[in-house]
């Protein structure tokens, strides 16, 4: 080399070599500035918890629910979506075998299957020619998209920024359409088996093009059709979504990935609004066999999470989408905000088991960091929707991590309800946290806690009533005491793979003024007419339109036109209460029957629920207000109530607020405890409820929710009354007392008349007796130590006294022949054993302010009207408790002054009851609120409701809180639509061209030699399996199919295709 070019050479590595150290000058020196880079990314990732997000829209299509209506009033009346596999999906006499190990079989036939919907094409601007490769999940994910950017008022209704609005979803699985297109691509095993069989090649291609005829064809549009994340891109395409689109693979946990990526969107500014959820419509045969060869499917074909006899999932499918934007943008925009995302956290298991078994520890780490990003503890939530499997692994697994973490410096027990949709709808795996996170949201919007089903005995091993969870299987109120925190959930979803994600919900208010329940409930039916004759046309009219097509339609019409309909009082009128569309129909069968069968009856009542008058009667001026007493209380008394008025559950939440002051359990825990899974353990909760010192708040506070909700319809007394503690609840009806002193003094009274500590103190006894008043008293002038509490009605009065001489007054009133009941109280009210109560009362009543009745209010004290000075009435209810009730005297009085129609508000209608003793066969109506303490509270409320209506009460609607539900649509005979469920479309020029296929008579020419003859052959094509009866694939085994030397018999050659076709479909012979 020359001095030249080695000079060059080391002049070039010396600049290398600058270059390289100046580099590493700036790296070093870099590294602050890094550092501080770093800083700021994290800073960024602490603010996301201060950019809460919000639900304000959603929509769903799952097991035996077309949409968020269903699906939700499904999951409160505890309905089990699981069904029969349907014969569109796959044939069971096919590939069903109760035998695990029984190879390309499942053990499970059943599922949680969508309802068929009507899908028209071009309402998406899809042309029809292209459904066929277009996967299943593609198109019924445009209409629950569509339905719930509706939901979140935009769309027709309201224009939003498209530009900034994504779509993410979870999907898992593969897509359906690429069976039948990947099977059609093995024509050449088909060829290779039918030679090898024996067959001429001109019969083998005649037999393969007959299979092909089967499957779906390829074309332009079928490969985007089977395409996973063309879900999210032809959601974004139909309907013009700027953002961000694509589709999550978590396995089972797709849903919660998808939410997790949508919230970054927003937090990050990115996008104004996203769209994201679950899809997952395959519950084809091939999912069966994943799960079955896991196996992961339940062997008793029901899932039952966290039970003892749990035993795996059932499979199910569905769609659940959320709208979701900034809290702080949802609040500007005036949208509707179901719930609030607080926090969200992930995790994987890393090395473990193996890539497919929980693991607590990794699960647990999710829900950390869910509640690190939510910021606050986990201590403050009080439902968790767990995942919920089912499976013997999986729920152990998950209870682990939830107690692992929630009892963390908690020792409180048994408050968080735990349960698990899958009971209802299945697993619907990349859909399943969709379902969750829709039921959840749900739970927060409506104050409700869902219910978990098939669980009868809780899993010993998880050791629940040591945990800070219980097994939520009914349907229950979720009140907060007033003043305290917000109410709040939590989400699991768990993938194979080990990927776990929790998402933190909060509740955006704590009650509603406004419509904004989504459930059924019960729905009220007024007719009227001049004349009796007329009233009958009219209910024969109404029955035919009904029972059209549009039925549905002139149903929903019928309920809004009832809602505030004023009736003529010389009107005849007729009402009931119906569920549904179907009874609603037969009660107006019903009524056309009874109208044609007594038309000259001046009034009815029917066993069903219905009420008929001639005409109003007269009650201006007549109205009483009767108000329940101590013995009436049972456990969940108003449920269905509490769970629709926001009043009651607000009544409550105030009640709790006064009981947690003290340290006390709240009330409502009390009157709705958790569920529990002996008769002992419900013996105790209600024993509990009997204390006086719950139970006469618990009295007190339905009584005043019913009261408030008659009010806001109309309801305006003349006349208040009240039984014993009812009395108490009479005086605030009458605006003597405001609400706080009214729920400050019940609290009072019934810690004032609760039993002493004392183990010496007897509180005594009460018996009622079904008698006449005189012989009662002749049989307890031998016993001074009993009084006569209660004067009720003419044939019954209720005894107190000492335990012990109670005890002996019944026996020998039993042996009299007298009717006696021992009841359910805690002491000897109305008798001098309860004076401990009356200084303790005494000093309460100090502490409120009394005022002037508005209404007449009535004392059982002297069954007279309390004077009008506040004095006074304070001075009549310092005694009233160890005074006798007369209240038979009372009612008499009351009604002489006018009082006609008499309403009770509280639990049961004990009071109905003793009015109508007393006034016996004198005109009047006695009507009671919540007669049974069996059937539904809110039912009942609306036919006594319905009763008063037809009596002549003039109340307007009942329920302001009910959204009305989707408008049917009408039968558009323009529209070009299809019907679908979760298996994917096969047009009928399909399905008739394959018949056809099979019916065309072909005959096989050779079967190869045999004795030098030829056979011909009929073959018959079974779309349901490979191959079969002697003819197994088999490419060299030499085998040929043989001739039949009986006369002409047929030999069958079985191809597959896809159920959708065929369903078992067998050609005819020919």
């Amino acid at each position: 080399m020359s001095n030249s070019k080695l000079d060059m050479a080391l002049a070039q590595l010396q600049d290398d070599v600058d270059s390289f150290e100046k580099n590493l000058i700036q790296l070093i020196q870099g590294k602050d500035t890094m550092s501080d880079k770093l800083t700021e990314s994290s800073n960024i990732n602490q603010k996301l918890p201060q950019t809460p997000i919000a639900i304000i829209g959603m929509a769903s299509l799952l097991p035996k629910a077309r949409n968020l209506q269903e699906y939700w009033t499904n999951i409160l009346q505890k309905i089990d979506c699981i069904t029969d596999v349907p014969a569109s999906h796959w044939n069971v006499d096919d590939y069903y075998d109760p035998d695990p190990k029984a190879a390309d079989k499942t053990y499970c036939k059943r599922g949680g299957f969508i309802p068929h919907i009507d899908f028209n094409p071009m309402e998406f601007g899809l042309p029809p020619n292209i459904l066929e490769v277009t996967d299943v999940s593609q198109l019924l994910s445009l209409v629950v998209a569509k339905e719930a950017i509706e939901d979140a008022g935009y769309g027709k209704s309201r224009e939003f920024n498209r530009e900034r609005t994504g779509v993410i979803l979870g999907s898992a699985l593969g897509k359906q359409l690429g069976t039948p297109l990947s099977v059609r691509l093995q024509y050449p095993i088909w060829e290779k088996v039918l030679k090898s069989s024996g067959l001429s090649d001109q019969d083998t291609k005649k037999i393969v093009e007959k299979i092909k005829l089967a499957y779906v064809q390829w074309n332009e549009n079928a490969f985007p059709g089977m395409l996973a994340n063309v879900i999210a891109g032809r959601i974004a395409n139909r309907l013009d979504l700027g953002g961000t689109n694509c589709v999550v693979d978590a396995a089972c946990a797709s849903s919660l990935g998808a939410l997790k990526m949508a919230i970054s969107e927003l937090s990050e500014h990115r996008a104004d609004m996203m769209l994201t959820g679950g899809v997952d419509t395959d519950n084809s045969l091939f999912a069966y066999i994943c799960f079955s060869k896991t196996p992961a499917i339940s062997p008793s074909q029901t899932i039952k999470p966290f039970d003892a006899e749990s035993d795996g999932m059932m499979l199910g499918e569905g769609i659940g989408m959320l709208v979701l934007k900034r809290l702080e943008d949802a609040k500007r925009d005036n949208d509707t905000i179901y719930a609030v995302i607080k926090g969200i956290g992930t995790s994987s298991d890393g090395r473990y088991k193996s890539i497919y078994a929980p693991r607590p520890e990794g699960q647990g780490k999710a829900l950390k960091r869910a509640y690190e990003d939510a910021g606050f503890s986990p201590t403050s939530v009080s439902l968790i929707e767990a995942h919920g499997t089912g499976t013997k692994a999986g729920d152990p697994s998950e209870f682990k991590a939830l107690k692992d973490v929630f009892s963390e410096n908690n020792p409180k027990k048994q408050y968080v309800a735990l349960g698990s949709v899958k009971s209802q709808i299945g697993h619907t795996k990349a859909a399943a946290g969709a379902a969750s996170l829709i039921k959840t949201a749900l739970a927060l919007h409506h104050k409700i806690l869902p219910p978990t089903i098939n669980i009868t005995n809780p899993n010993p091993t998880l050791d629940i009533d040591n945990s800070p969870f219980y097994l939520n299987t009914e349907t229950r109120p979720w009140i907060r005491a007033e003043g305290d925190g917000p109410r709040r959930a939590g989400v699991s979803s768990f993938g194979f793979g080990g990927t776990n994600y929790h998402v933190v919900l909060e509740e955006y208010q704590q009650e509603h003024n406004h419509a904004y329940r989504l459930h059924h409930t019960s729905q009220s039916i007024l007719l009227s007419a001049p004349t009796p004759e007329q009233l009958l046309a009219r209910c024969e009219d109404t029955l035919q339109k009904l029972q059209f097509k549009t039925g549905e339609q002139h149903y929903q019409e019928l309920i809004d036109s009832c809602k505030a309909q004023e009736i003529p009082v010389t009107e005849a009128r007729v009402g009931f209460v119906a569920d549904s569309l179907i009874q609603a129909c037969r009660c107006l069968q019903t009524t056309i029957n009874w109208l044609q069968n007594t038309p000259q009856a001046q009034s009815w009542n029917h066993p069903q629920g219905i009420y008929y008058r001639h005409s109003a009667m007269e009650l201006e001026g007549k109205v009483v207000a009767l108000f329940s007493g101590q013995g009436s209380q049972y456990l969940e008394m108003g449920r269905e109530l509490v769970m629709n008025f926001p009043c009651l559950r607000q009544t409550y939440g105030y009640m709790d607020s006064l009981f947690l002051k003290d340290n006390l359990k709240p009330l409502s825990e009390k009157v709705f405890p958790p569920p529990v899974f002996d008769t002992a353990q419900r013996h105790i909760q209600a024993e509990a409820l009997q204390r006086t010192d719950y139970a006469q708040p618990a009295i007190g506070a339905f009584s005043v929710g019913l009261y408030k909700i008659l009010q806001q319809a109309g309801f305006k007394p003349d006349f208040i009354a009240g039984h014993s503690f009812g009395e108490l609840t009479a005086l605030w009806a009458a605006e003597v007392l405001s609400d706080q002193d009214y729920f400050f003094l019940v609290k009072a009274r019934g810690q004032a008349m609760a039993t002493p500590d004392d183990p010496n103190f007897d509180p005594g006894a009460m018996l009622a007796v079904n008698e006449e008043v005189n012989r009662v008293k002749a049989v307890i002038d031998s016993f001074p130590q009993v009084t006569i509490a209660n004067f009720n009605s003419n044939r019954q009065v209720v005894l107190a006294g000492s335990t012990a001489e109670i005890a002996k007054v019944q026996q020998v009133l039993t042996e009299k022949g007298c009717s006696t009941i021992l009841l359910p109280v805690s002491a000897a009210f109305h008798t001098p054993l309860i004076g401990h109560a009356q200084k303790a009362f005494a000093q309460a009543s100090e502490a409120v302010t009394f005022k002037k009745p508005k209404i007449p209010v009535y004392t059982n004290v002297t069954g007279e009207a309390y004077p009008t000075q506040p004095q006074d009435i304070k001075n009549i209810l310092g005694v009233h408790s160890s005074k006798s009730v007369l209240f038979k005297q009372e009612i008499e009085t009351i009604y002489n002054a006018g009082g006609y129609c008499f309403v009770e508000f509280g639990p049961r209608s004990i009071l109905t009851h003793l009015v109508n003793d007393i006034l016996g066969d004198k005109p009047h109506v006695a009507v009671a609120l919540n007669a049974s303490r069996q059937q539904d509270s809110d039912r009942q409320l609306r036919q006594a409701v319905m009763q008063l209506r037809v009596a002549g009460l003039p109340l307007k609607n009942l329920d302001p809180y009910q959204i009305e539900p989707p408008a049917p649509k009408t039968d558009n005979k323009k529209a070009l639509n299809v019907r679908l469920n979760c298996t994917n479309y096969v047009s009928e020029k399909t399905k008739k061209a394959f018949e056809k296929a099979l019916q065309d008579g072909h005959q096989v020419t050779s079967l190869g030699q045999d004795n030098g003859a030829s056979h011909p052959r009929t073959l018959e094509t079974q779309l349901t399996q490979m191959l079969t009866n002697g003819h197994r694939s088999s490419q060299s085994n030499g085998h040929t199919a043989k001739a039949n030397h009986q006369g002409s018999s047929s030999t069958k050659v079985v191809t597959p295709s896809t159920p959708s076709l065929s369903n078992g479909h067998r050609s005819s012979q020919s």
